[in-house]
């Protein structure tokens, strides 16, 4: 037969509910919060779980830490401007689900091995959420280290320039922050615009990159994805390196002065959609990176296409398109390698080719480079000989005899038409530089500002 409750256990279970409710937090308040040295941090410091600490148009200083779950919001949107002074991180958030919205956010130290920072999501500060911010002259802008589900999103970040390329710090840096996302940011400035190394799994996504080493720069991280980015006037647009299994898709760089896509033991990603234009060295380098699939790019008017290394194995390519580029394939093995996958190549545009069959694919196979392009990659002096007849001669002989060419690059079904180009190439150069709000106080040296 059951029994009922004793009045020992009916008296624990009461105080159990009165001890619950007791350590629920009171309905969340929102709190105005005035300029001042030390406003910002004493607000922190009295606030709830939940509360939204609401800050209006004035100067606040930094540093200041959150350790509890709070909304920092500006209002009217990066009015309020949080200055660090020069002195180590602004804001760091310690807590989960904290928010900082709206703000500007300026003037952190500049000590690297510190990770001085403009918004530091550190440790236990899962799921934070940085949106909506203008940050100005800090080392780094945004870091997020050990912080797992981080989103930063919407925010305009202009690193610093007062310093060498090296000493900066970059825009958005993840570290060992698995799940972290980076969306609709416009990054000017500073070292790289977003560098994610020994994480998994970020997301970044249709960010704009301006006047950086690299755009994005992957070092040993797995299973992210790189989608719908527009990289502008960079060293080299999306650097990709001892990282696996990545998406890349849909990106575009325009006029970045190395590369647009670098490849360094970067493997098993899908690479697709994506368009390199007026890349100041090679559209492409590609080093030991092994295994992936790059189908459905626009390479166009660079010095080289794609740039193919020794040691790198087992790549597939189909549905590229190789436009005015002045050497379409620089590729330096002696292995020969079919660059068409199931039937279906890639488009050449100074394939002088023609289509019987109205099958979409030219009747005969493709070869961007000949005996002539491997004696220039190891002599380059004898560029002086290219419109000599002996050169002639030897053009002549290896469009006559194919048996005489040696290993290299062969499409053996190449494309009459391009496939599409990314959607992103449509946009203008410079648009999203009118993106940049106006400050509401310049920012002035560090050595200019009073205490």
């Amino acid at each position: 037969m059951a029994t009922g409750l004793t009045g020992r256990t009916l008296r624990r279970m009461v105080a159990g509910g009165v001890a619950a409710m007791a350590v629920l937090p009171s309905e969340a308040a929102e709190i105005q919060v005035p300029p001042g040295d030390r406003s910002l941090a004493q607000a922190v410091a009295a606030a709830r779980p939940g509360d939204v600490l609401v800050l209006g148009p004035g100067l606040y200083r930094g540093p200041v830490t959150v350790d509890r779950r709070l909304v920092i919001e500006g209002r009217p949107p990066r009015s309020a401007i949080v200055d660090g002074g020069g002195r180590g991180t602004v804001i760091r958030l310690i807590a989960p689900e904290a928010v900082v919205r709206g703000l500007t956010i300026r003037n952190s130290g500049i000590r690297q091995e510190e990770i001085d920072s403009g918004i530091f999501a550190d440790r236990g500060g899962d799921r934070a959420l940085i949106e909506d911010n203008l940050l100005e002259n800090n080392e780094f802008s945004i870091s997020m280290r050990g912080a797992a589900d981080a989103i930063a999103r919407r925010n305009v970040i202009f690193g610093r320039r007062d310093m060498r390329t090296n000493d900066r710090g970059d825009g958005i840096s993840v570290w060992n922050a698995t799940g972290a996302q980076a969306l609709d940011n416009d990054i000017h400035y500073g070292r790289d615009g977003i560098r994610s190394t020994s994480s998994h799994d970020n997301v970044f996504a249709r960010n704009r990159f301006h006047d950086l080493r690299y755009a994005v720069h992957y070092m040993w991280t797995d299973g992210g994805t790189v989608t719908d980015n527009l990289s502008e006037g960079n060293v080299v647009g999306f650097a990709i390196m001892y990282s696996r299994t990545l998406t890349i898709t849909g990106n575009v760089s325009r006029g970045d002065s190395a590369h647009g896509l670098l490849l360094n033991f970067a493997n098993d990603a899908l690479i697709e959609g994506n368009g390199v234009y007026q890349g100041g060295t090679e559209c492409v380098f590609i080093y030991n990176a092994n295994d992936n699939v790059i189908s459905g790019n626009w390479f166009e008017g660079c010095p080289v296409g794609v740039h193919f290394t020794a040691g790198a194995e087992r790549n597939r390519f189909s549905r590229n398109a190789f436009v005015d580029n002045q050497t379409q394939v620089k590729y330096v093995g002696t292995r020969a390698l079919d660059w068409a996958t199931a039937g279906q190549g890639n488009y050449w545009s100074d394939n002088p080719a023609f289509d019987l069959d109205g099958d979409g694919i030219a009747d005969m196979a493709y070869r961007p480079n000949g005996i002539v392009d491997r004696v220039i990659w190891s002599v380059p002096l004898a560029k002086l000989l290219l419109n000599s007849p002996a050169v002639q001669i030897v053009r002549w002989a290896q469009a006559q005899f194919p048996a005489i060419t040696p290993g290299g690059i062969i499409d053996t079904a190449p494309l009459m038409r391009p496939p599409p180009q990314p959607a992103l190439a449509a946009a203008s150069p410079g648009q999203s530089l009118a993106s940049r709000p106006a400050s509401p106080d310049p920012v002035r040296p560090i050595g200019e500002m009073k205490e």
